[in-house]
């Protein structure tokens, strides 16, 4: 028996007592069982801002080469970009995604250009939903390359970024949809002063200057949407001048409660006002761009609302009967389901047995694989949650036992109680991950169970070696995932400067595989290391939030040993807002 898993079991039995009424948790006395994180970064530090503005108001000026006017009509040819342009990457459409074509562009320059880079590989992770793309740095923009695309995304991460006067040119002269996000919009208006045009004139607002206020709150299609107070790095505020022109399509809240624009629309161009990937959580801003990209990429997607959920951390050590119970209610309901499972159990430490070593599979366990079985014909499907959930005899980063610890990454706990992902495993490599996918296939063949098609990287970590081997073997995860700076540039992969992304869609990132979306997180009865306490009615809040996605997906992970009601009122509030719940494989056909 888990003593973490006891002691979780525990404290939801206080919390449900009463006829299931939900009352506030007991503190708890040891850390709960712990379980993939599902704050912002996936546990990981979150993904900082840009640097605040060097001046609140920009100086409107070009700051890349002279140049004449362009010719935006002219339409490149995509091979000879290819060939041309340095740091070019381009990616598939996910499955259901349709036929556009997306250009993405990310600053370089400056102590932060690392950022421009991750911004853009989670630009580019979004983008896939809707068809292929293609990103590279502004810096190497070529006189019409955008005529050779459905859309193009600017991600201006660094004030002051040289443009060249060649993509302004492009950007004024081309009709076709520009999502343009924080820096160097005074770039834009620049060059249109400078061919003769007025920037006010043509869109009906111009930009004014950066708002710092502690903005905690963007509305968007009604929607109250969180932000983190902690990014300093300011939105940039406007003067709308022609309301006729111009659809403002979110607002942000100051603390006084005063309103200004969060991101608008004139004419074919959309502007972002700040860096929506910074220090996000469940009910961030995030979920609202995510959809504006939708309205710029693919404004024709109809409204659809899926849902789905995953039983987590399933290995030999799991308790048949609660894994049945777990099957029988969501078949009840009619609700498709996955299981992660992993399917060797080792405590080589002795820590849930005082002292005596524990390490055995799930062949030799045989009523867990039944149960497995059992769930697979109530409408359950096996996925592949590593070889042991841990790490060897190592606490990486608690205690060596499977389902608590690490498999593919470093971690340790701080004096701030906050998990610290330090890095690649000792000796990580594409044969140490190989033979772990071999040695994990193996048991669950050993065990009559049938090969599982999806894999999910347990506590959602792993090297970008892992991903790469991960997407070759597999090709679809059911996760969050973490990217690194390099990914896009040919080089080595940035471990120290990680970050994690979830998702409201599938999509098809920047290692190649399909990610079948968790982004609303998971019952937590008791918080644990910085993360806070989750009843079912923040993962319906979360969902109910999601909605704004219009063709979006709220999917949650469950344990098992927390039993039934949690599941159940679960279930019953996502369904209850409209969603209908689907197989993670049909997400990712």
């Amino acid at each position: 028996m888990n003593l973490r898993r006891t002691i979780a079991t525990a404290l939801t039995t206080a919390v449900l007592a009463g006829g299931g009424a939900l009352v506030a948790p007991v503190a708890a006395t040891a850390a709960p069982r712990t379980v993939e994180t599902a704050r912002g970064d996936d546990g990981s530090t979150p993904l900082p801002a840009p640097p605040a503005p060097t001046k609140k108001r920009p100086e409107q000026r070009l700051v890349g080469a002279s140049g004449t006017r362009a010719a935006a009509t002219k339409r490149a040819d995509p091979n000879r970009a290819a060939t041309t342009i340095p740091n070019l990457v381009t990616g598939k459409a996910a499955p259901g995604g349709g036929t556009a074509k997306t250009l993405v562009l990310y600053d370089e320059t400056g102590p932060y250009a690392w950022l421009g880079e991750i911004y853009a590989q989670q630009t580019a992770n979004l983008v896939s939903r809707f068809g292929s793309w293609t990103v590279h740095p502004v810096s190497g923009y070529r006189t019409g390359e955008l005529g050779a695309y459905s859309a193009v995304v600017y991600v201006g991460s660094t004030y002051d970024e040289p443009l060249p006067v060649s993509f302004l040119d492009d950007v004024l002269g081309t009709t076709l949809p520009v999502l343009w996000m924080y820096d160097n919009i005074w770039q834009l208006s620049a060059r249109a002063a400078a061919t003769g045009a007025d920037f006010q004139t043509r869109y009906g607002y111009t930009w004014k200057q950066f708002d710092t206020s502690a903005v905690a709150e963007v509305r968007y299609d009604g929607t109250s949407l969180t932000r983190d107070t902690i990014n300093g790095s300011g939105i940039m505020d406007h003067v709308v001048t022609d309301a006729s022109k111009v659809t403002v399509l979110g607002d942000a809240v100051r603390p006084d409660g005063t309103t200004f624009p969060w991101a608008l629309r004139s004419a074919n161009l959309t502007y972002l006002g700040e860096i929506p990937y910074a220090y996000v959580t469940h009910d961030d801003r995030y979920i609202a761009f995510a959809d504006l990209l939708t309205g710029v990429i693919a404004p024709a997607t109809p409204e659809r609302h899926r849902a789905l959920v995953r039983i987590e951390d399933v290995g030999p050590d799991a308790d048949p009967a609660e894994l049945r119970a777990v099957a029988d209610l969501l078949s009840s309901k009619k609700v498709p389901f996955t299981v992660a499972v992993y399917p060797r159990y080792r405590d080589p430490k002795g820590v849930q047995t005082g002292g005596r070593a524990e390490d055995y599979t799930l062949r030799q366990r045989p009523e867990v694989v039944k149960a497995l079985k059992y769930m697979q014909a109530k409408g359950g499907t096996l996925l592949m949650h590593g070889y042991t959930h841990q790490l060897g005899a190592e606490n990486n980063p608690y205690d060596g036992v499977s389902g608590n610890d690490f498999e593919f990454y470093r971690a340790h706990v701080d004096d701030q109680d906050r998990v610290i992902y330090d890095g690649p495993v000792n000796g990580d490599s594409a044969a140490w991950t190989l033979n772990r996918i071999a040695a994990s296939k193996l048991e669950f063949a050993r065990a009559g169970l049938s090969q599982p098609t999806i894999f999910e990287f347990p506590h959602y970590a792993g090297s970008a070696t892992n991903y790469a081997v991960v997407n070759s073997v597999f090709g679809v995860r059911y996760e969050r995932g973490l990217y690194f700076p390099g990914t896009l540039r040919g080089k080595a992969a940035d471990h120290a400067k990680l970050s994690g992304q979830f998702f409201p869609y599938a999509v098809r990132d920047v290692y190649g595989s399909v990610v079948v979306p968790e982004n609303i997180g998971n019952i937590e009865p008791v918080a644990y290391n910085t993360h806070p306490v989750r009843l079912p009615a923040d993962l319906i809040a979360s969902a109910r939030r999601n909605l704004v996605v219009r063709d979006g997906v709220a999917s949650f992970f469950y344990h098992p040993f927390l039993g039934t009601e949690y599941l159940k009122q679960t279930v019953d509030g996502i369904q209850g807002l409209g969603y209908t719940f689907v197989a993670a494989t049909s997400i990712a056909r």
